[in-house]
């Protein structure tokens, strides 16, 4: 037999740990000195923790592990709690290399400060231009906010213009804008793609099939009169350093933004890390400060 501390050395885990377990008869002592009180444990024993030990690595609570161990829980019963406890796991490791993606996004931005070349920035004049879109909602601008809606969002539009056989006229264009109340802190997200002026709303609705989903509308992007624009190369995730980027220049410049950037799909590949995507932001100020296809 061993001691309650070798038992627990052997079994890597602490003699409180033990203790505790004991306490709630998850791992009761083959033997408790009458006189002293001491614990002693059969190396048998040992199974029986290391299947609590993995069992509460799976997250289930001592309840839990009690009763499957105890075998108050049956077969099918259990390979559900472990299904269910996988989803959970898949869910949270999702989440956290979600936060690393962005931590990394930070760190890269912390490191071009200053550094990033501004020779590609270029202001210039952006005409009118007639889209077929669909919008939504993103909790922020940030762009693990912005991605998952308006992924969808472009993919159901490519559906709807394919059905109603429409071919568009030119690459996608996103723009944005404040969520109207009470949504606050919210951005009305717009994914567009140009169109012919014969394609009609009705043309593409038809087609639709008089489905429940969210309408494609046809409207007219304004021309902007300025724009400040550099191309960011890379996924949409990884936008932070070049959006920055332009933000410093146009400060520098003595200019001031007039609105959210437009993003201008020169180039979406499959593989994400080879998009090629043109920021337009507006901007206001002496014209003489900026003058139109000047670096």
């Amino acid at each position: 037999m061993f001691t309650i501390g070798d038992f627990a050395k052997h079994g890597r885990v602490s003699v409180r740990m033990l203790r505790h377990y004991d306490a709630i008869g998850l791992l009761r002592p083959a033997r408790v000195d009458p006189v002293s009180g001491y614990r002693h444990y059969e190396a048998a024993q040992l199974a029986r923790l290391n299947r609590i030990i993995a069992l509460k690595e799976l997250g289930f609570s001592l309840l839990q592990v009690g009763a499957v161990l105890d075998e108050r829980v049956g077969p099918e019963e259990l390979r559900g709690m472990l299904r269910l406890r996988r989803a959970e796991l898949e869910s949270a490791m999702a989440a956290a290399a979600a936060r690393l993606g962005r931590v990394e996004t930070r760190l890269r931005t912390i490191e071009s400060e200053g550094t990033m070349s501004t020779d590609d920035i270029v202001v210039k004049s952006l005409p009118p231009v007639r889209l077929a879109e669909l919008t939504g909602i993103a909790a922020s601008y940030a762009p693990q906010d912005i991605g998952p809606v308006i992924g969808p969002l472009y993919d159901e539009l490519c559906v709807r213009l394919e059905a109603a056989r429409v071919t568009p006229a030119g690459p996608g264009i996103a723009y944005y804008e404040d969520a109207p109340e009470p949504d606050g802190g919210a951005i009305l997200v717009h994914a567009g793609l140009p169109v012919a002026a014969s394609v009609r709303a009705e043309d593409l609705a038809a087609a639709a099939g008089g489905g429940s989903g969210a309408q494609v509308r046809i409207v007219v992007l304004p021309a902007v009169e300025r724009a400040a624009t550099v191309v960011h190369r890379g996924a949409m995730d990884d936008v932070l350093p070049t959006s920055q980027a332009l933000a410093r220049w146009i400060d520098a410049e003595g200019l001031r933004s007039a609105g959210y950037a437009r993003e201008l799909a020169l180039a979406c590949p499959p593989d994400r890390a080879e998009w090629v995507t043109e920021l337009q932001e507006p901007i206001a100020g002496d014209p003489s400060d900026a003058s139109p296809g000047r670096p």
